[in-house]
């Protein structure tokens, strides 16, 4: 597994390194241009087919706050952090008081229609994901088709290593949204002993779709992403939100059940407890 690293590392180095002239005059014109049926390379943490040019970069910060939104008090005992329903939600100011698990994104264009992302969360969990683009929805192909993969680890990428393959199936819905379909293939995907459960893979199954709010830069979005087998402790991971755009950047406001932003803690969904957190996703393009 070190050379696996090793490996991962060395190949993310060589793509963040010059790119040829040759491959950022290959850009399509079109690349560089604000998509009004997909303007973000998100959902609320599913990826989209929304294309990087080459040689150019794309920052995301997420965001969710620990606290739930509603959280029931036991009858009896110690009244855990985050219980006592909406008024004690608002008293913590909506959940800013509380600690939060945040991820910091960088995503880079290889060549057209391919790019890595490097994705680090507040508990040490770092993904390296690549995304290639095969088909793209034309008059004549009603779909788009993006390949995925991607090896996350915990610990700073020292331990518990998961690898994910997967496709992105999206259709553009003029200029007003569009749709997604995910299935992925997750490795690894248990963090327990074997002599806790015999899964220790997990097939997923992600959806959504984010529609546009007449002909305003308004957004909203949703996703949900079932465990079709394998390993799924929790509940499935389900999300919505409310964005707005702003030249590049991007501002989301959502609620989910979870508190993942990788693949991998997609997959591993949410408490089970009925708890709602809120959250948001700021994003910036820098091209």
């Amino acid at each position: 597994m070190r050379r696996v690293r090793s490996a991962v590392f060395v190949t993310l180095a060589l793509c963040l390194g010059a790119v040829p002239a040759a491959a950022q005059a290959a850009n399509d014109p079109d690349d560089f241009q604000i998509v009004q049926a997909e303007p973000d390379f998100g959902l609320t943490v599913l990826p989209t087919t929304l294309r990087m040019p080459a040689g150019k970069f794309a920052f995301r910060m997420t965001h969710r706050f620990s606290r739930p939104i509603a959280g029931t008090c036991p009858d009896e005992g110690p009244k855990p952090d985050g219980c006592g329903g909406i008024g004690a939600f608002v008293e913590n100011f909506f959940g800013f008081d509380s600690a939060s698990r945040v991820g910091l994104e960088l995503r880079y264009g290889v060549v057209p229609g391919t790019q890595v992302v490097l994705h680090r969360t507040n508990d040490r969990a770092i993904q390296v994901m690549a995304q290639s683009q095969l088909l793209r929805q034309s008059a004549t192909r009603p779909i788009t088709l993006d390949l995925v993969g991607a090896i996350e680890g915990r610990n700073n990428f020292r331990e518990d290593h998961t690898l994910s393959a997967g496709v992105i199936l999206s259709h553009q819905i003029t200029d007003r949204g569009a749709v997604y379909v995910q299935p992925v293939l997750l490795f690894n995907s248990n963090p327990l002993s074997d002599t806790d459960t015999d899964d220790n893979h997990t097939v997923m199954l992600g959806f959504g779709g984010r529609w546009r709010l007449g002909q305003t830069k308004m957004y909203l979005v949703a996703e949900a992403a079932p465990r079709l087998a394998g390993f799924k402790p929790g509940v499935d991971h389900i999300s919505f939100g409310f964005e707005s755009r702003a030249g590049g950047h991007m501002f989301q406001l959502n609620v989910s059940n979870a508190l993942g932003s990788t693949l991998r803690q997609v997959a591993l969904g949410g408490p089970g407890n009925g708890d709602w957190y809120l959250g948001f996703n700021l994003s910036r393009r820098f091209f």
